[in-house]
């Protein structure tokens, strides 16, 4: 079988945003929560494309490219908690049409070339914690982060050294104009 590598398009989070969500997380729930996601794995996942060759990422990059979309706002403002899969949430109350319209493309690229799409609608979220083995209270909503997202990133999910570490690959920006 040809060598293939765990990859997701994302949007990347600034710094210092990252840290403030660290702080933030460190101050409103409890140290055993559950797994913590490192800061700097904080993103927010686009499309998912799961094992691919380098054939299939070559193709998927060159649609990417082609993408023309206005930048965008992206404000993080809700939480919550996904009992089955376990894993505590930030995301948008309202997510921007931007927003969806790029995971939309991205999400259908994917699925054209072979990359199993979850059929449940997209819910953009930056995932906090894994493995939360009990149940957590998710604070009042009286949180905000807001940035400018400029450009879109394919990330590999790599595994060494009982981490995980999503590496940048390629980066494409979004036009300079704003929806």
């Amino acid at each position: 079988m040809a060598d293939t590598r765990r990859l997701f398009f994302a949007l990347d989070m600034p710094a210092g945003v990252q840290r403030q969500i660290v702080q933030w997380r460190a101050e409103n729930f409890p140290a055993d929560a559950g797994r913590p996601v490192a800061a700097a794995n904080l993103h927010l996942t686009l499309a998912f494309l799961g094992d691919v060759s380098i054939e299939k990422q070559k193709a998927l990059c060159q649609l990417a490219g082609r993408i023309r979309q206005p930048g965008f706002t992206l404000t993080l403002d809700d939480a919550g908690l996904w009992v089955r899969s376990r894993v505590v949430w930030l995301g948008p109350r309202h997510a921007s049409l931007g927003l969806i319209q790029l995971a939309n493309m991205l999400r259908a690229q994917a699925a054209r070339n072979g990359c199993y799409q979850s059929p449940q609608p997209y819910h953009p979220h930056v995932t906090l914690y894994r493995n939360v083995t009990q149940s957590v209270a998710i604070p009042q909503p009286n949180f905000r982060w807001q940035f400018k997202v400029e450009e879109f990133v394919l990330y590999e999910s790599v595994f060494a050294q009982g981490r995980t570490r999503y590496q940048p690959l390629e980066r494409w920006k979004l036009s300079n104009k704003e929806e």
